[in-house]
């Protein structure tokens, strides 16, 4: 209670004020996330540079979504993490040494083998972020539904790109 504040008053004295303050593995569960993310966008380029082949165009314009969207992404939990008091770190010696997704390859790939290793790469990054999702929801649902949307958008990305080497 302030010192002019009534007897009974439900202010609060602005020193009591703080925030919330990230606990460091929530820190290092978002700081995960933005990593995965963020290398989904680079393989994402990569991908759409080098792809060739039967429906080329279609794939090439798909994977400019899925890099826009993963751009988006990172960038929603690294400001969310400043708002949260954490420093992200998307340098890309920090993004290589530390990303969980498998290794793209060089050169050109066929249309067929890029949706492949396209599918597991989406699916590689939702994991990631479901992994870290029960940690982050117990110190804050804020960011929790935030990662609801981004594997929503991960999953719903992997199974439209899977679907060009599918056939009945």
């Amino acid at each position: 209670m302030t010192a002019s504040a009534a007897p009974g008053s439900s202010r609060r004295a602005e020193k009591d004020i703080t925030g919330f303050q990230a606990s460091p593995q929530f820190a290092q569960a978002l700081q995960q996330i933005v990593v995965d993310l963020i290398e989904l966008n680079i393989q994402g380029k990569q991908a759409h540079w080098n792809v060739v082949g039967h429906n080329f165009r279609d794939l090439h314009l798909q994977l400019d979504q899925i890099v826009d969207d993963a751009r988006e992404a990172a960038d929603t939990i690294a400001e969310r993490m400043r708002a949260l008091g954490t420093v992200p770190d998307g340098r890309s010696d920090t993004v290589a040494a530390t990303t969980t997704l498998p290794q793209y390859p060089t050169g050109e790939q066929s249309v067929s083998t890029v949706v492949d290793l396209f599918t597991v790469r989406l699916r590689a990054a939702a994991d990631t972020v479901r992994t870290h999702h029960d940690r982050v929801d117990r110190e804050d649902p804020s960011t929790a539904d935030l990662l609801h949307s981004i594997i929503d958008d991960l999953e719903k990305h992997a199974w439209m790109v899977s679907a060009e080497n599918r056939t009945l």
